[in-house]
């Protein structure tokens, strides 16, 4: 029996790893600035409880056959299971939302475009990776074509960025985020729809101790329109699209080469500004595009090294 036409595309999609990690950084691109925006609205860490919790009972409908196939694979792989589910879905959304409470989305960005250099760094202390000399100047071109998108060129913004307590949460995000692209090399042999279903539904059990305490505090989101549009926009888009591509690009790719597509991050973001809130698009924009996308090319059209 031959496959509908929509399972032969989703097929061939999985198997495109870089089409996969640039979407990553598409879905992502807006979850910075929605965290800062909605920062007065939304508290930190309801909006990540809300995020995993839905993603989860949206994923496990699709996922229930997979995960009764691999519910052996999963009790005896349970304990890298939980770590990567506290790196990757419970730690990492929390700080950076925290974190965004007391500083800007050009700061976070910031911090989130180191992300790259540290997922070299573990994977070559983690698992003994090699990072090519071709890598390693890919990375810093792109590094700094991020810094000028985020900057907009005007490289003395970032002699006027004071560190706070806002950033220092972000960057033990962006850690915890490495480390949990180096470990997914580790993850259990099971479906990329199970490892979702159990991450998030990990994650989220997680979260609910801080959450309850958060909303014992006072901080509890109201029910209107920003509240409701801002959980399903991070639920389906950073959460369960961009996790299923990211997670399936480091499968083929390798954490060094898939790690580096977080530059995307501050371009998309650009552009999207650009595009929905009518930001002028300056030359520093494009310089900085140059810059990211011929350091991705540089260090991902080399010969073969993860």
């Amino acid at each position: 029996m031959t496959p509908p036409s929509s399972a032969r595309g989703l097929g061939r999609l999985a198997e495109t790893p870089y089409l996969l990690l640039t979407l990553a950084p598409l879905f992502w691109s807006g979850n910075f600035v929605l965290g800062r925006a909605v920062h007065a609205d939304v508290p930190p860490v309801a909006l990540a409880f809300w995020r995993w919790a839905l993603g989860f009972l949206i994923v496990l409908p699709f996922a229930w056959k997979a995960l009764r196939r691999d519910r052996a694979a999963i009790r005896q792989g349970w304990k890298m299971l939980a770590v990567l589910a506290f790196l990757g879905i419970a730690a990492f959304n929390t700080l950076v939302y925290l974190g965004l409470q007391t500083t800007t989305a050009i700061s976070g960005l910031l911090m989130q475009s180191t992300m790259p250099v540290l997922i070299m760094a573990l994977s070559f202390v983690l698992l003994g990776d090699r990072i090519t000399p071709r890598q390693g100047v890919g990375v810093v071109v792109s590094l700094v074509g991020a810094v000028v998108v985020i900057t907009r060129g005007d490289m003395g913004a970032l002699v006027g960025l004071a560190l706070n307590r806002g950033d220092l949460l972000i960057f033990l995000a962006v850690v915890g985020y490495a480390f949990y692209s180096v470990l997914l090399r580790r993850r259990p042999p099971i479906g990329p729809v199970s490892f979702l279903a159990v991450t998030f539904g990990m994650g989220a059990a997680m979260l609910l101790p801080l959450v309850a305490w958060e909303g014992m505090t006072g901080r509890v989101p109201e029910l209107n329109r920003v509240t409701l549009l801002s959980v399903g926009y991070v639920t389906v888009f950073p959460s369960i699209l961009a996790y299923l591509c990211f997670n399936r690009g480091v499968q083929l790719v390798g954490p060094n080469r898939a790690g580096l597509f977080i530059h995307l991050l501050p371009l998309f973001g650009s552009v999207l500004a650009v595009m929905l809130l009518g930001e002028a698009f300056l030359p520093a924009h494009a310089i900085g595009m140059a810059l990211i996308l011929g350091g991705i090319a540089l260090a991902t059209l080399g010969p073969k090294a993860v």
